[in-house]
């Protein structure tokens, strides 16, 4: 994995599906999973690290053919929980494509984080719960990777660990990890 260089701290990782990570909104604020395996940090603590100071995000993806791509953005940080958590993200580069900010309808940028018990998205249904996950959604999404772990090629559209710009809908990644530093 390239990560350019040391001094990253893990947030998010997806490896093998034994974490289920379709939950609640109380377990997406203070955190879900073990630390050695698969979890998402919390977003309470999400928020109040990239809230004292600049950070940029290195989000690494892994197929199951033994594929990696990354994403980085040189700004990232989530608000508080009176502003639901909305997720900054600006200045994409790297291999995967840019499924966070991607124009239109299915950007995730500006996005309230969303779960199937609190619907913050921009449609009529509710996201997290058509997708079984937890995240940023708009109208519903280029990304998922909080998504059901399905294991490769599918045939349930948009189900699944998504990285639209890389796999499309129908693909669900074998392996993610989102990673913050300062900067």
């Amino acid at each position: 994995m390239e990560t350019a260089g040391f001094g990253w701290t893990v947030f998010q990782r997806r490896m093998d599906g034994t974490i289920d990570f379709y939950r609640g909104w109380s377990d997406y604020e203070v955190g879900i999973g073990n630390l050695k395996s698969e979890f998402w940090l919390g977003n309470k603590f999400i928020h109040l690290l990239t809230s004292t100071g600049k950070y940029k995000l290195y989000i690494h993806l892994e197929d199951f053919e033994g594929n990696s791509r990354y994403a980085e953005y040189s700004e990232f940080n989530i608000g508080n929980a009176a502003t639901k958590f909305v997720l900054n993200v600006d200045g994409y580069s790297g291999n995967a494509g840019d499924s966070l900010m991607s124009p239109g309808d299915q950007n995730h940028n500006g996005m309230m984080f969303s779960t199937t018990d609190r619907d913050n998205d921009r449609t009529l249904e509710n996201c997290a719960t058509k997708y079984k996950a937890a995240w940023w959604y708009n109208a519903c999404h280029k990304s998922n990777l909080n998504g059901e772990y399905l294991g490769g090629q599918h045939s349930s559209n948009g189900n699944g660990i998504v990285w639209w710009t890389w796999k499309g809908y129908y693909y669900s990644l074998k392996s993610t990890k989102m990673m913050i530093k300062r900067h």
